[in-house]
């Protein structure tokens, strides 16, 4: 069994597009017995237009829909014309784009009516670009020679039917998974579904949020038992570093969920954290290749790989602010810490990594720079009795810094890891703000001026070895 799935870049434009259905084919061809099953994203901008349109409509914007329907025609009329030349072919998808456009706009007129963009409706909307990018895929595959068809999620995907972010209902999407592709399959059929959304057991269109398409694929990958997930993207996988800062960083062959969650928690753009859950409990591995380089192998993630070396690869975060609690008052005083992180918890806050002196007199974390004014406000209030009698004596914020993490599971147990990172800087002479290591030993995490990035990362690639061509296996 193989699950594709392919990201917004990869059906952004019509010969994107192509690209894609070029790969599947080939993939058909291989193992003609067991087809392909693609997932794909809305076409690149096409969700976010989406909702443009719908909040307009909200607002009051009565033409939003008729302007949202007129973009939507062009875009995905352009890219079917440039990708089916049979005009009889062309036509028979031309109406069923229509529909769904059409279908689409009668959503948000009637927001434009109600003035109201509810979650419910909101979800609806946006599962459109993945509707209409499902059908231009399978109709592409189709005039490739292939048998193809469009496959809503909501077909089968059951959710809790929580809007905005839904999570599965797995046995009841197995059941209806298994009726809905196990037809396709036998008869040499590509299904290509759509990602992002599902339905609520009464049926109503839930979206799976923040990396819902990948997400998507990786459930969809467990209620068919498949052993690998390909997400298909615009890299060859995932690097050693920003290749923005790092000109010869690597792509890793290899990398455990454990080590791609820390990346990916610590700003790589590696893989949404909750798209590795289904692949880790019902074990299956996961594969990052790249559309536009299909000869490159990609880098596979999986169980705990081979510790060789120590350090397998570098990120940054800029833009962060670390905030800090100062005062003898949290000095043996049970509940200080409980408290300091209940009111940021209660404002919805992320805190990316603490760190506490070892007299326990300050406790410093670090947050995105734009939150910080907030969070202090949010701290200041907590305690504001504290601070009038000056059993803390201040709250403040150090802006401007970013956060560098070296990861890898082979630092776990190899001496001198720190010592290296931290000479490295310190010959340098890039000041350390703060410093964190995670008890298992994933990740060593520390705070510098934000304008010491672009020196520090190369640095610490060097260091350790992790260009292309010296750096020891993954």
């Amino acid at each position: 069994m193989k699950i594709m799935k392919f990201g917004g870049t990869s059906v952004g434009t019509a010969e994107a597009i192509q690209q894609t259905a070029g790969i599947l084919v080939d993939a058909f061809h291989e193992m003609p017995d067991q087809p392909p099953v693609a997932v794909v994203s809305a076409m690149g901008g096409v969700t976010n237009l989406l909702l443009e349109h719908a909040r307009a409509a909200a607002d009051g914007d009565e033409d939003a829909g008729m302007r949202l329907h007129q973009k939507l025609l062009d875009r995905h009329f352009t890219a079917l014309h440039d990708l089916v030349p049979d005009e009889h072919d062309r036509s028979a998808l031309f109406e069923e784009i229509e529909q769904q456009i059409d279908r689409c706009t009668q959503l948000v007129e009637s927001v434009s009516v109600l003035r109201d963009l509810s979650p419910r409706a909101e979800d609806w909307i946006v599962s459109f670009g993945e509707r209409l990018s499902s059908v231009l895929v399978a109709g592409t595959i189709e005039a490739l020679g292939v048998r193809s068809t469009p496959v809503a999620s909501d077909s089968y995907l059951v959710t809790d039917g929580v809007f905005g972010g839904a999570s599965p209902l797995m046995e009841e999407s197995r059941r209806r998974a298994h009726e809905t592709f196990t037809p396709l399959l036998s008869s040499r059929t590509i299904p290509v579904v759509t990602g992002f959304f599902g339905a609520s057991e009464a049926g109503v269109v839930t979206t799976l949020g923040r990396g819902g398409s990948d997400y998507a694929a990786t459930v969809l990958g467990a209620l068919l038992d498949a052993t690998e997930v390909v997400i298909w993207t615009d890299v060859d996988g995932v690097l050693s570093a920003d290749p923005r800062l790092v000109p010869d960083a690597r792509t890793l062959s290899t990398i455990s969920f454990a080590e791609a969650t820390e990346l990916a928690y610590f700003g790589a753009k590696v893989i949404h954290p909750r798209t590795v859950q289904p692949a880790i409990e019902y074990g299956m591995a996961i594969r990052i290749r790249n559309t536009f380089n299909p000869e490159h192998p990609g880098t596979r993630m999986g169980p705990e790989p081979a510790k060789n070396g120590s350090v397998k690869a570098i990120t940054a975060i800029g833009g962060v602010s670390v905030v800090t609690v100062e005062g003898a008052g949290l000095i043996g005083v049970a509940g200080i810490t409980a408290r300091v992180f209940s009111a940021i918890g209660r404002g919805g806050f992320n805190v990316y990594m603490i760190s506490q002196a070892s007299s326990q007199h300050s406790l410093s974390f670090a947050v995105r720079g734009e939150d910080a004014p907030a969070i202090i406000q949010l701290l200041e209030d907590e305690f504001e009795l504290d601070l009038i009698r000056q059993r803390l004596l201040r709250i403040w914020e150090d802006p401007g810094v970013a956060i560098i993490a070296i990861v890898g599971a082979g630092m776990r147990g190899t001496p001198g890891v720190s010592g290296r990172l931290f000479m490295t800087l310190g010959d340098a002479r890039i000041n350390i703000v703060t410093i964190a290591q995670g008890s298992s030993e994933l990740n060593i995490s520390c705070v510098v001026n934000e304008s010491e990035i672009a020196r520090a990362v190369p640095l610490i690639h060097q260091e350790f070895g992790l260009a292309e061509g010296d750096a020891p296996g993954d």
